[in-house]
This record gives structure tokens, sequence and C-alpha cells, in this order.
């Protein structure tokens, strides 16, 4: 047991976590606090993100907040540098920030479709870029990236959100084999239907009542009902852990069974 916990510890870690204000982002952050890292918390909506901070802080945990949009390149180094020079190292990176159009190629405007893929997709490539020189620097780490059971199969209405889920399911892999000679895994996880802000948001988007909703995003999943944001945060703390030394490329769908 105590070797267990040994593997899952993760004081003297700094931890950065995208889309951390709310839902799977804070979840994981909370997490992470809870086993001893020391974590940042990144997003564009800086009152939610400084309260998500300060609530883990009151829960004895360790947590900052850096106002960060992941679609802006100078915003990524600034913040980047910023983590590195408070803390003096990065060991484990949650790309976790998306947002979801619940459109057809036919329906979405072009500002949708840059929007969706500008911050899913392109926000994983930004971070990566200036968080993996520093991790690198401080002898490896681990790197999470949010994919989606739309990442390995196609969905309804979501056209934006699979082809950007895709590709940071594909990406995943290209950074695993460019950087594990740095001694930095990189991993991802698939999660299903997630009772988030984020999936709430999906029901006004097809004009939906939510209860209803939400019921039918739960049916038909062998465990029969909606994921939580600690269950995604509990496949997290695995993949950033030592928990998970050898694992490296791979891709964790937490969901349920719905794709099985």
């Amino acid at each position: 047991m105590n070797k267990t916990w040994d593997a899952l510890n993760l004081t003297g870690k700094v931890a950065v976590v995208t889309g951390g204000a709310s839902g799977i982002g804070l979840a994981t952050a909370t997490m992470l606090a809870e086993f001893g890292a020391n974590v940042m918390l990144l997003d564009i909506n800086e009152s939610q993100g400084q309260a998500a901070a300060a609530s883990i802080a009151e829960g004895g945990g360790k947590a900052a907040f850096y106002s960060c949009n992941v679609t802006s390149g100078e915003d990524c180094k600034r913040t980047a540098e910023a983590i590195m020079r408070d803390h003096g190292h990065i060991d484990i990176l949650f790309n976790n920030a998306g947002v979801i159009r619940r459109k057809t190629v036919v329906e979405l405007e072009e500002k949708d479709w840059d929007l969706v893929i500008d911050v899913s997709l392109k926000g994983v490539y930004l971070l990566s870029k200036y968080m993996i020189p520093f991790m690198a620097q401080s002898g490896g780490g681990s790197i999470v990236n949010t994919g989606s059971g739309w990442g390995l199969k196609g969905g309804d209405k979501a056209a934006a959100y699979c082809a950007a889920k895709a590709g940071v399911v594909n990406l995943t892999k290209a950074m695993a084999i460019d950087h594990g000679q740095d001694n930095i895994r990189v991993n991802c996880v698939c999660p299903g239907d997630t009772d988030t802000p984020l999936l709430r948001d999906e029901a006004k988007q097809l004009g939906q009542e939510e209860g209803s909703f939400l019921v039918s995003s739960a049916s038909g999943r062998p465990l029969e009902r909606l994921g939580t944001p600690r269950d995604i945060a509990s496949s997290v703390l695995f993949l950033a852990s030592d928990l998970s030394t050898w694992v490296t490329g791979s891709v964790l769908v937490v969901d349920g069974g719905g794709l099985a």
C-alpha cells in the first residue's frame, strides 16, 4: 500500500492544467493538488480561475492562477516563462482546454471552425511548444492531452470537434515519439459524456431540455451513467504519476463503456 502511495505521490511536482477554472480541468487540478502537486491553473476566465485556485488552497493544496489564452503563441510563451521563473521547473502538463460547436460542416461558419480547432487542437500544440523545452530542462515529465470518444469515432453535429479531437489523438502519438528522448511521456485521455458546463452547454446549442439531454447522453453505456469530472481526473492522475512510467503514446478511453 505504501508503495502505491509513493508512486502516486506528486509532492514537489509542478503541474500545469489548462481550462483549469471549471469542469474536468478544475477537478484534475484539485486531485493533483490532493496528491501533493503544486498546481498552476490556466484559463481565460480570470475571476473563475482565481476563485478555483483559492478554493484549492483553502482545502490545503498548493495552487496558483495564470491568465492564458491557449490560442495565442505569445500568451503561451509568456505563461511558460512565468511559471518557470516563479517555480523553477515544470513536471506535468495537462492540455485540457477545449470548446465545442454542435453543427455540421454545412451549418458551421468559418469562425466556429476556427474557434474549435484553435482552442482544442492548436492550443495543445502551442502550450506544448513552449512547455516542453522547460520540462526537458527539468529532467522530463508527463504530458496528458484531453481527446474525446469522438476523436476515435464520428459523432453527429460536431464536425469541427470531431476533427480537432482526432487531431489531438494522433498529435499525442507524434509527440510521444519525438520527446521520449527527453524523458517526456505523452498520453491522451478520451472522455465520454461527462457532466460538465461544456456538456450542459451542448443541450442549449441543440435546443434541447438540459435534463433530458443528460439522461440521453448517459443511456446505452454499460455503466449506465454520465462520467463525473473526478472520473476523468483519476485517469489523468494515473498518467501523470509514477504508476505509468512505461506508458507513452497511449490513448485511454474513459467513457463508462460507451465505445465498447
